[in-house]
Formats: structure tokens, sequence, C-alpha cells
């Protein structure tokens, strides 16, 4: 499926469903969404947010042509406990299939990414921190033998003050966007920066907000926040 989201090229999403566990699930974009599709009656989302599904038949989803970054389960959360670890490893058999790509997989539920003892070369994994009370997961992914680790923070909720960045190889900061989203002080952006500057890991500043706006468009950035950089 295509996808507006900057740092992604397309999503693939074999579940669907999840649960909030963190402030960064508030404003679930997943949980919107998935309202909307079911609104429209599509059969995949008829179970609602609330009730997490695997779909074998999206394992065997065709990933044809050039080089493309995949978002994994964009509606969901590959780690999720209600999602068996066998499935799990099937997703990460199919990525293996399509070394062409690279697949992007995001979890709140670090811990869970020991069960995973060798991943695929082409994907990239990820643990969200949207404050410092989830620094936490971050030693989880550092653990992992994933090829390219990185961090979403975002939305990001709070000054970090100090962000563990080694063994990190990306860094995706953004504020918040959607309804009543949460302030995103632009200082606390450009810590995240200098902190990586200081550590020399790639940053993907993807939206900021000024004066209490949403900003998406790089070009209206401040100079010094008009970073896009990726780990490759």
């Amino acid at each position: 499926m295509s996808t507006k989201i900057q740092w992604t090229d397309k999503t693939w999403s074999p579940v669907t469903g999840c649960s909030k566990i963190s402030a960064g699930c508030k404003n679930c974009y997943a949980e919107k969404m998935t309202a909307r599709l079911q609104a429209m009656g599509l059969e995949k989302y008829e179970h609602g947010f609330k009730k997490v599904v695997c779909h074998s038949d999206d394992l065997t989803t065709h990933f044809p042509g050039k080089s493309k970054m995949i978002f994994v389960n964009s509606m969901s959360d590959t780690f999720h406990k209600d999602v068996p670890t066998e499935f799990i490893l099937d997703i990460f058999d199919q990525i293996r299939q399509y070394p062409q790509h690279i697949f992007q997989v995001l979890t709140k539920r670090a811990e869970r990414l020991r069960e995973i003892k060798s991943y695929p070369t082409n994907a990239w994994v990820g643990v969200t921190v949207e404050n410092s009370d989830n620094i936490v997961r971050i030693p989880y992914l550092q653990e992992s033998n994933a090829h390219i680790k990185f961090l979403s923070i975002e939305p990001l909720l709070s000054d970090i003050s100090f962000l563990p960045l080694g063994n990190i190889d990306w860094v995706i900061v953004g504020a918040e966007s959607g309804h009543n989203a949460r302030h995103c002080d632009i200082k606390w952006i450009r810590n995240i920066k200098e902190q990586c500057k200081v550590a020399n890991v790639p940053i993907f500043i993807k939206q900021i907000q000024v004066d209490g706006k949403l900003v998406k468009d790089i070009n209206q950035f401040p100079p010094d926040l008009q970073i896009r950089e990726y780990p490759i």
C-alpha cells in the first residue's frame, strides 16, 4: 500500500489491530485509519482496532521491482503479545525472499526482540521512544543482531536529556500530527539533533511544530533542522 510517511515508500501489514501501552499511543494513527477502513467495508479490518489479527494470506505478498523501503505493520505492532513468534518468523522469512528491498520493522514491545535470533540483512529494526520514560526499550534493540537498528522518536512528547546511541544506526524524530496533537518544543528536537551529531548517527527530522502548528515541508524548517539523512 502506498503511504505518505516521509521515511518509507510503501507499507505491508500482515498484522492488524493493536492495544495501547504508552503515552505515544494516545492519538494512534492506526486506530483512526482502522476505523476509516472498517467503515469503508474492507474485510481485512472488519474486527476493528482492538482485536489483533494475523493475516496468513499476506505472507504470500509479492514485492517485485526495484528497491523500495517498505514499512512492516503500520497498522499494528509486529511484536504485539498476541502475535505468535512463529508468525513473526514467517514475516521475516518473507522479507528474506526480496533482498532488493529494505523492510522497516518498528515496535514498542522491545523485550520481544530477543525472540528473533537472526534478522534478515534487509530488515531495519527499530523501537519507538517518545519520552525519557521509554528509553528503557533501547537496550533490547542494541542487544539484537539486526543489521540496521533505528529509533523512532515520534511523537516527541518531552525533552530527552540523554539518548543512548551506542550501536544505533539511525534516528527519526518528529512532532505529533493530527487532531489534538500534543506540544513539541523545537528545543527538544534540536537536543536530539545535537546528540546524534556528537554520536555520528544519521538523523531524519520528519516534522516540527512552529507556533503550535505542524510543519511537514522541510523547506519551511529552520535551516539547522533541514536534515533528512539515511543510514545508507
